[in-house]
C-alpha cells in the first residue's frame, strides 16, 4: 500500500546552466509542494501505514527551506557572499536548485530520515516510495530510490546557516542523518 504526504515551502533561487534565460540569470522564486510517498506491505496497529504524525521529522526538514534562498555550491563565490549577507535563511546544497535537484536531495534526507524513524506503533517495512516536488502548478519533478544512482553526495554537503538552524524546533532528524 502506498500513502502521501503533501508539505508546502516559499523558495527563491537561480538555476545556472538552464535553458531559460529568466531561471539562469535571475533570482526568482516558487510556491513549492513536496509529496512524500510511503509504501509497506504491512499495517500498524491502527491499521495504516504510518500515521502521518510521525513524519514531524520530515516536516521540520522541509521547513528548513521555507522563505530560504537555496543556493547551489557551485555557484559563483561573490554571489554566495552577497546571498548571505542580504538573506537571513540560506541553504546550500550539492545539486541545482532545479524541481530535479530538490527531489533527488530530498529522496535522499527523506530516505535516511524514514530508515532511522522509530516505529511506535507496530509499524513495518516502511519505505520510501517517491518525492514529487511541484515548482509550478503544472510542472513537477519526481525520484525514487533509482534515481539516486545519478548523484552522488553526503549530507556533508548540505549546508543550513544559523538563521535557519536556530529556529529549529527538534533537531531529532538532523541528529537521525548524522548531520554537522
Amino acid at each position: 500500500m502506498i500513502i502521501r504526504k503533501k508539505f508546502r515551502f516559499e523558495g527563491a533561487h537561480i538555476v545556472r546552466n538552464c535553458t531559460s534565460r529568466r531561471c539562469r540569470e535571475n533570482i526568482h522564486g516558487h510556491s513549492y509542494e513536496v509529496e512524500v510517498f510511503l509504501k509497506s506491505n504491512h499495517l500498524d496497529n491502527g491499521f495504516m501505514v504510518m500515521d502521518f504524525v510521525l513524519l514531524h521529522d520530515v516536516a521540520e526538514f522541509i521547513h528548513s527551506f521555507d522563505h530560504a534562498f537555496t543556493l547551489w555550491d557551485k555557484e559563483l563565490e561573490e554571489v554566495k557572499q552577497a546571498i548571505y549577507t542580504i538573506n537571513v535563511r540560506v541553504t546550500e546544497i550539492p545539486v541545482s536548485p532545479s524541481a530535479e535537484g530538490y527531489a533527488l536531495l530530498f529522496f535522499f534526507v527523506i530516505n535516511q530520515i524514514i530508515s532511522k524513524a522509530i516505529h511506535v506503533n507496530g509499524e513495518q517495512n516502511v519505505q520510501l516510495h517517491a518525492v514529487r516536488v511541484h515548482e509550478t502548478q503544472s510542472g513537477y519533478a519526481e525520484s525514487s530510490m533509482e534515481d539516486l544512482a545519478m548523484v552522488n553526495f553526503s549530507m556533508n554537503e548540505v549546508k543550513f546557516n544559523d538563521g535557519i538552524k536556530k529556529e529549529w524546533k527538534d533537531k531529532t532528524w538532523w541528529n537521525l542523518i548524522g548531520g554537522i
